[in-house]
């Protein structure tokens, strides 16, 4: 197929496969992206478009195809959420089982801190007390409070990255 004869019959069905690859992908942005791959496979396999009869329909038959082959990619490539555990139920073994693992290695962790930033994590994220009364119970002022506890945070969640990533 010329490059004339591909501008004349493939080119004017753009905006049909744009549609199409839009009830599919429900995006614009991902139906123009899936209509540009298409569009570009034709032109590299437009020496066999010859084949075909009716050149429009086997442009949409592509179209279709591509949009479900990115639908089973984007499918398979999402990772679990939580949801799917917690729609599985509070019984859950797994969860139950990672919950407390967990619990247990951030306890672990908080044991390990200064004796300043175990009391200041403890009492803002465990018991929920302001940053104004754990500064009045330390005795520190209340920046010095708000900056032990980012310290604290930052190094249980350092430490909990080393251990859960191994």
């Amino acid at each position: 197929m010329s490059q004339e004869r591909f501008k004349a019959e493939v080119l004017p069905i753009r905006e049909k496969l744009f549609h199409l690859a839009q009830k599919y992908l429900e995006e614009e942005q991902d139906a123009e992206d899936a209509v540009q791959e298409v569009l570009l496979k034709l032109w590299h396999t437009r020496e066999s478009l010859g084949n075909y009869d009716n050149v429009a329909a086997f442009a949409t038959t592509v179209t279709k195809n591509h949009c479900l082959d990115r639908l089973k990619t984007k499918n398979r490539t999402e990772p679990l959420d939580d949801s799917y555990n917690i729609r599985a139920g509070t019984d859950n073994p797994y969860l139950q089982l990672e919950r407390k693992n967990s619990e247990e290695l951030v306890r672990k962790i908080i044991e390990k801190l200064p004796d300043l930033q175990q009391a200041i994590i403890r009492m803002k994220d465990m018991e929920e007390y302001e940053i104004e009364e754990i500064a009045q119970i330390t005795g520190t002022k209340v920046e010095a409070v708000r900056v032990n506890l980012s310290r604290a945070r930052k190094k249980v969640r350092d430490e909990y990255l080393k251990w859960t990533t191994i």
